[in-house]
């Protein structure tokens, strides 16, 4: 039998690890020889950002919880490794399936390799060239050590041939992301906020911010929010404020009449205001995927992106982060010229099928 232990550790992973349950599950109810063994490392800790994926998404609790939530990067990175390290002793496996490009991801695929487990990495080859963010090292690390590498798309492809990576190696399967988004999205949930504000489609916007070029400096924090307020139209902005986020936010007490600070919301709630917004502004990675697949108009604060299909073929654009490129964007969305977009190439619901095909033939 082919034993597969899966890593999750983080809010983006649960997306990704959900399908692919699913898959296995269905696979080895048909007979083939394979098995899933679930490791959740415990890498966020809050229920909202971790916990309610399970019953969201349909999936099993985990086989074993490392708990290895807070303290820096390293002191994360040194916990879930030691941690990770015991538990593969004590469950070996013949591979180690690792997703997206949390500090889990990397951690466990060293753990792995290092005791002389092989590594399969889905999400490989992403890249935005930028080693001050924490998840492009992540990735490049992850993807030194990794055996098969499983891709989104021919952009991902080219990058790991240019590293190096043989084509035997790489396969282009699609984006287990968008599994999960179509499978769920009948089944969205109205969150109390909607008619708590008696919210309309396409007459409130949805932000999120959580990355440190844009949260941790306070006056850049006070200019994106005001050029982001002022510039909606009076429509309402909703909140779903990152924990990282909230420390900051408190502390410089910024308010607006049509600004709404909500806690973080689940999949299901979270994804039904994305569906409604009349645009995201996000410097998230994973909901440009998400826009991109449910036509939403998407404004990033972000310099680069590991998805640049989002913005080539998709509804996405990359305004930088810089507060006073935030009008422009928004009145080019109001002025009803933001493009269409469509959906990148495999982005179809059945990735992790692909996957799960390839995981009973290696």
């Amino acid at each position: 039998m082919r034993h597969i232990t899966l890593i999750a550790g983080a809010r983006p992973n649960f997306m990704k690890i959900a399908p692919l349950i699913h898959a296995i599950i269905k696979t080895e109810g048909e007979g083939k020889d394979i098995h899933y063994r679930l490791v959740h490392t415990g890498q966020h800790y809050d229920r909202q950002m971790s916990e309610t994926f399970f019953e969201e998404l349909n999936i099993p609790q985990p086989d074993v919880n490392l708990g290895c939530g807070g303290g820096t990067q390293a002191e994360q990175t040194a916990a879930i490794m030691t941690a990770f390290e015991k538990d593969l002793m004590a469950h070996p496996t013949d591979l180690v399936l690792v997703v997206g490009d949390v500090t889990s991801t990397m951690a466990c695929s060293i753990v792995a390799k290092k005791l002389c487990a092989k590594v399969a990495h889905v999400e490989a080859g992403i890249r935005s060239w930028d080693l001050t963010m924490p998840e492009e090292i992540n990735r490049m690390v992850t993807d030194c050590l990794a055996d098969f590498f499983f891709t989104t798309s021919e952009v991902a492809n080219n990058n790991l041939r240019k590293a190096g990576v043989p084509d035997s190696k790489v396969f282009f399967v699609g984006n287990v992301m968008i599994d999960t988004l179509m499978v769920n999205r009948s089944r969205f949930v109205k969150p109390a906020i909607y008619d708590t504000l008696q919210l309309q489609p396409q007459q409130f916007l949805t932000l999120t911010m959580h990355r440190p070029a844009n949260v941790d400096e306070a006056e850049k924090l006070k200019h994106l929010m005001h050029e982001i307020v002022n510039n909606v139209h009076g429509l309402p902005v909703v909140f779903p404020i990152h924990p990282r986020t909230a420390k900051a936010f408190n502390e410089l007490g910024i308010k607006a009449d049509n600004l709404h600070i909500v806690e973080p919301l689940g999949y299901l709630e979270f994804n039904y205001l994305v569906e409604r917004s009349k645009a995201v502004v996000t410097d998230s990675g994973g909901i440009t995927e998400e826009t991109t697949v449910m036509g939403v108009p998407c404004i990033t604060l972000r310099d680069n992106t590991e998805r640049p299909e989002t913005c080539t073929i998709g509804t996405n654009e990359l305004i930088g982060t810089n507060p006073d490129n935030i009008k422009p964007a928004l009145d080019h969305l109001f002025a009803g010229q933001w493009k269409k977009g469509g959906i990148p190439p495999l982005w179809d619901g059945h990735a992790a099928e692909r996957i799960v095909d390839v995981l009973t033939r290696i």
